[in-house]
């Protein structure tokens, strides 16, 4: 994953200020753009997990600040929903000319109801998604119920939402009420998924219901259970992100490309301050990691696990290679990978360096119709597959820049 900072004009000529998250230096499976929710930034923590878990998964997503919120330019009380709708419009004009045309609008609370009401003005958009969103825009009126009367009467409130002061006014909320997003939703004919929190304190599990009400097949829902509206636990925005991912292959699919490795059989990039490491081969895209106990995010195997991994794999395809070239019957084979350090048996000087030696212990689970005499033979077979005779030859590492 990359993070591109990215200016645009909005339509009354105004910059807003966005991220565009990559994927690791390969062409993107296609492009998504993010609605935050009411008040919210692209700073907003589940925008950035969502975000950077969608572009490790292949997809590039632009997150930005709506007019007068976060770094972008203009005033707030001068917005409204329609020109969130607007925003999102100009945002996906501007994929369209300097990448490339976004299938994908995603949409987190009332940026939910914005992206159903922009996506029936981008042609080239196919799916939508959407995370805790009212089935009405109108509904965000709970937030400043208090003040309701000052704004009608005065024509504008400053109001507290989520601790902060913002200033509401009368056309604001006039702009809430006329829009009809049942409507716009039943005239789409485009493939939604419709995201939510049973739990969800600030906006009804009742709201995805009549969303998903109102939309035409293909729809979609998944229950984001233990999450709370704003998605606070990175392990539930982390898994919205997976699950958006995998739902969208349905709808969007795009042709295996290679990947670019640099004319090489592997290709691992670390950016930033984790350690999280993103892995490249010709057809596959996986992460490593280190566990939090140690500085790291926790988002992939240990190079260590990846090692056994690479051990176990090995031998289980070994062993069922062998095995159906026998015509034995092999319902399922498992192999349990450890590592660790011992001295070695003939060592007279255990605290000298070099007298310790890498040991994996690998133990195999196999279920079949097997007699005694074939699990002896699938214990040598075993002891040669590629890697494990890989590990026993004399290796070199040749590094070099």
């Amino acid at each position: 994953m990359k993070i591109e900072h990215v200016n645009f004009k909005n339509s009354k000529g105004q910059t807003l200020s966005g991220r565009l998250y990559l994927p690791l230096d390969n062409p993107p499976r296609f492009y998504a753009l993010f609605a935050h929710c009411f008040t919210c930034s692209q700073n907003f923590k589940a925008v950035s997990n969502i975000s950077n878990t969608l572009s490790q998964c292949g997809v590039a997503v632009l997150s930005f600040d709506f007019t007068g919120l976060g770094t972008s330019e203009g005033e707030f009380e001068d917005t409204g929903f329609s020109s969130n709708v607007s925003d999102l419009i100009s945002a996906a004009d501007f994929l369209e000319k300097n990448y490339a045309s976004p299938k994908l609008l995603i949409g987190h609370s009332l940026g939910g109801a914005a992206v159903i009401f922009a996506a029936e003005n981008l042609e080239n958009v196919k799916a939508i998604v959407t995370i805790g969103a009212p089935s009405e825009p109108k509904h965000v009126q709970h937030l400043f119920e208090g003040d309701l009367e000052i704004i009608k009467k005065e024509g504008k409130a400053k109001v507290n939402i989520g601790g902060r002061p913002f200033y509401i006014s009368n056309e604001f909320m006039e702009d809430l009420e006329s829009k009809n997003l049942s409507e716009v939703l039943s005239r789409l004919r485009k493939a939604v998924l419709i995201m939510h929190a049973p739990q969800d304190q600030i906006v009804a599990i009742s709201n995805a219901a009549q969303l998903y009400q109102n939309a035409h097949h293909p729809k979609s829902f998944i229950s984001l259970d233990k999450a709370d509206h704003l998605l606070s636990d990175e392990t539930e925005s982390r898994y919205a992100g997976e699950m958006i991912s995998v739902w969208a292959k349905k709808y969007l699919p795009t042709l295996i490309k290679e990947n670019d490795t640099d004319g090489h059989q592997v290709k691992v990039r670390l950016f930033g301050k984790s350690f999280t490491s993103e892995i490249l081969t010709p057809y596959h895209h996986l992460l490593a990691d280190e566990p939090k106990s140690v500085g790291g995010e926790n988002l992939g195997p240990t190079p260590y696990d990846l090692l056994m991994a690479a051990l176990g794999t090995c031998t289980v395809m070994t062993l069922k290679m062998y095995a159906e070239r026998k015509g034995w019957d092999l319902d399922e084979i498992m192999v349990f990978m450890n590592h660790d350090k011992v001295h070695k048996e003939d060592s007279q000087n255990p605290d000298k360096a070099g007298a310790k030696v890498s040991r994996f212990t690998r133990k195999l689970k196999i279920t079949g119709e097997l007699s005694d005499e074939m699990k002896t033979k699938l214990l040598e077979i075993a002891d040669k597959c590629p890697v494990h005779r890989t590990l026993h030859e004399e290796i070199r590492v040749e590094t070099s820049f």
